[in-house]
């Protein structure tokens, strides 16, 4: 019994943090809100969206967006009202375009130059060492060598 109780507070919890005075009368309306809230993050717990916080950020967000929906935005015309007074953060999903292009880019190069550093170090080490092995050993020894590799 208590599993089955856990269960359904863990399966409710992250529900549904949309108090049921924030809810607006038109399912449809409600519905475009939901879906923006669910691309919106929230400010206070970072890598929650507004519609899954408690936050009371997040419940201004909440308001805010029903806020425009009602005004008779468009879904483009409220997440560009948000972007514009909260900035780019507030998206759980940032637009790859302008200086968040060197951002996403910047990953991927430095993980392919530093590896190209360690190959070219590793490479450049060997080489080195085979050249100090080759200065070190005298004439007899080198033709010692050259035999037991001969066969």
């Amino acid at each position: 019994m208590k599993r089955l109780i856990l269960i359904l507070i863990l399966w409710a919890a992250p529900a549904y943090t949309v108090q049921p005075d924030e809810v607006l009368d038109d399912p449809v309306l409600e519905q475009r809100a939901r879906d923006l809230s669910a691309e919106l993050r929230c400010l206070v717990c970072r890598n929650e969206s507004i519609d899954e916080s408690n936050a009371d950020l997040a419940r201004d967000l909440r308001l805010l967006v029903r806020e425009r929906l009602v005004a008779g935005d468009t879904d483009e015309e409220a997440m560009a009202f948000i972007v514009d007074r909260y900035g780019e953060y507030v998206l759980l999903r940032p637009q790859i375009s302008g200086a968040n292009l060197v951002l996403w880019l910047a990953g991927p190069f430095m993980l392919l130059a530093a590896a190209g550093m360690g190959w070219a170090f590793v490479r450049n080490r060997s080489r080195a060492q085979a050249v100090e092995a080759d200065d070190t050993l005298s004439d007899e020894e080198k033709e010692r060598l050259r035999k037991i590799l001969d066969g």
